[in-house]
């Protein structure tokens, strides 16, 4: 197999959180890049020009394979603005895990906190339910794309703030994960800390990525 695999690590996160991850592709014959990216000091339009020459690189050393996008979490906005100004030729399959799509309503609680925009920075603003501003950054979805929602919380305060009956990871909810356009939506019993090793998500992209759906 030539087909190649880049990675997107979640807001204040490094690569390092999906280096296990990108283990467990590699074994499975994919070649991965793990992106990395500064992801609290940028907003994500900026973020895009960032990692724009290192995924540019990589869409170059694939050859005639195919380039397919993983993202957790913030990462699968990443993609989706990358992919709306700068979709390479031979665009693959894209996975999207945890992410909030429709909006975090723990970001939005937290937005006005002054360690919030600290610690989240420009990006962090940007993860609100309201995305009226962002539908241009987005574009629309088409392309084969497959989302994993969690539904497992540890965190009763963020559970009280999306709603104690919405089903959801402790982070993002999972109908905050929907994206109209996408081929497939699952659910995994994991919290959204704990999504990038969870080895069930592990097996489901990887279903995704070679067969464009996940197994029941």
């Amino acid at each position: 197999m030539n087909d190649t695999v880049l990675l997107f690590h979640g807001i204040a996160r490094t690569k390092k959180s999906m280096q296990k991850l990108a283990g467990f592709l590699s074994g499975h014959g994919y070649r991965v890049v793990n992106v990395g990216y500064p992801s609290t000091r940028f907003s994500i339009s900026d973020l895009v020009d960032i990692i724009r020459p290192e995924i540019d690189d990589a869409v170059k050393k694939a050859g005639d394979g195919r380039v397919h996008f993983v993202g957790y979490s913030m990462g699968g906005l990443v993609i989706r603005a990358f992919l709306a100004s700068y979709r390479p030729a031979k665009l693959g399959r894209v996975v999207m895990v945890g992410t909030p799509n429709n909006g975090s309503q723990i970001a939005d609680f937290l937005k006005s906190w002054p360690l919030y925009r600290k610690v989240y920075g420009p990006a962090g603003q940007q993860l609100i339910p309201d995305k009226t501003a962002m539908t241009e950054l987005f574009g629309t979805v088409d392309y084969e794309l497959g989302i994993i929602a969690g539904n497992r919380t540890i965190d009763p305060v963020s559970s009280l703030i999306i709603g104690l009956r919405v089903p959801n990871d402790g982070k993002v909810s999972v109908e905050s994960t929907r994206l109209d356009g996408a081929a497939a939506h699952i659910v995994v019993p994991a919290n959204h800390t704990l999504l990038p090793v969870n080895k069930t998500m592990w097996n489901q992209t990887l279903s995704f990525l070679k067969d464009g759906r996940f197994t029941s």
